[in-house]
């Protein structure tokens, strides 16, 4: 006799392996540009310095549109008694938003986007000289021993024991024309090769100093070593091996040296060593509202609160950038 069930046997099935997902690891710019991003003060900075580049470099374009000029005179919009501009907050109104200037009604906005123009040219260009004499004559005298390191250490203490407001102020006239009658250089061309040309001449022994500090310690490690013992020539060594472990140092160093130069254009502009009128900048802007403070504050008030803003957003974004790229900060 057979028994006929409905139980049908087991099926079994065999378990998928698993499959263990890839880690992928992430660059040291991946790692900083995180932090960044979760940084709100440094998003909050940069988004400032994003709208005052994009101003300055469209000033031109910005003026035509509003139909101001850094020369239009507007003697309809001051008094004839003092010159004081006609209304409150020194003249301010929907045609001219940030007022006008006492004595020539001149627009302050185009002014001050002119002028901005000019002082990052300058401040960019200074820095982008800086890091270069820096870096190469750091990464030269770090890395090589004996006569020639000792040679570019006293050149940096030299420069260095220079007094340079004094400097600047003493020489300006002298290479000022002194550029004009070499490379025949026009207009205000002279004053922004002067600064660029003195400004960087005179702060690249810092960050040297830096750069020298730092091959010392790198050029222990063992990475340079086997690149020696394989026979690879000085100069791949500095350009392959040390100086893109560099990097780091120099992006803190120049996001701190860039306000550092803006207000130092703005304070040799201040005491009348740089642009010439009709050629506006911050600190001749400055310099031009001090006489006029008593009866007109908001004209000294408006370049004065930009240029703070400015700097204090570099500041700011450079202390940031220092500490996403600090591999000791403890974050992710």
């Amino acid at each position: 006799m057979v028994l006929h069930t409905d139980v049908e046997p087991p099926v079994t099935t065999e378990a998928a392996p698993e499959v263990e997902e890839e880690v992928q690891g992430r660059s040291l710019s991946q790692i900083a540009w995180g932090r960044l991003r979760r940084d709100r003060v440094a998003m909050i900075s940069l988004g400032v310095l994003i709208v005052a580049l994009s101003l300055a470099a469209f000033s031109g374009i910005i003026n035509r549109l509003m139909g101001h000029s850094i020369q239009g005179f507007n003697q309809d919009l001051i008094s004839n008694e003092g010159g004081l501009p006609i209304g409150n907050f020194g003249g301010v109104s929907l045609s001219h938003l940030l007022g006008v200037e006492p004595g020539t009604g001149r627009d302050l906005l185009a002014r001050l986007l002119v002028g901005s123009r000019y002082s990052f040219i300058i401040a960019f260009s200074a820095t982008a000289l800086t890091l270069f004499l820096g870096i190469t004559v750091g990464a030269i005298a770090g890395y090589s021993k004996g006569w020639l390191d000792g040679v570019l250490g006293r050149i940096m203490d030299l420069i260095l024991s220079f007094p340079l407001l004094l400097i600047l102020l003493a020489l300006s006239p002298v290479l000022v024309q002194r550029l004009q009658a070499t490379f025949h250089l026009q207009g205000n061309s002279a004053e922004v090769f002067y600064l660029i040309l003195v400004l960087s001449l005179f702060g690249w022994p810092y960050l040297a100093r830096v750069v020298r500090g730092q091959v010392l310690s790198l050029r222990e490690r063992e990475f340079v070593e086997s690149a020696v013992s394989l026979g690879s020539s000085t100069r791949r060594v500095l350009f392959r091996e040390i100086l893109p472990n560099l990097w780091a140092p120099v992006i803190v160093y120049a996001t701190l040296l860039l306000p550092s130069f803006i207000a130092a254009e703005a304070t040799l502009a201040y005491l009348g060593v740089g642009l010439v009128e009709p050629t506006p900048s911050w600190g001749s802007m400055l310099e031009s509202s001090v006489s006029y403070f008593n009866v007109d504050p908001f004209f000294l008030f408006v370049p004065g609160t930009y240029l703070f803003i400015v700097v204090l957003a570099f500041n700011l974004l450079g202390d940031s950038v220092r500490d996403a790229l600090d591999p000791r900060a403890g974050r992710s």
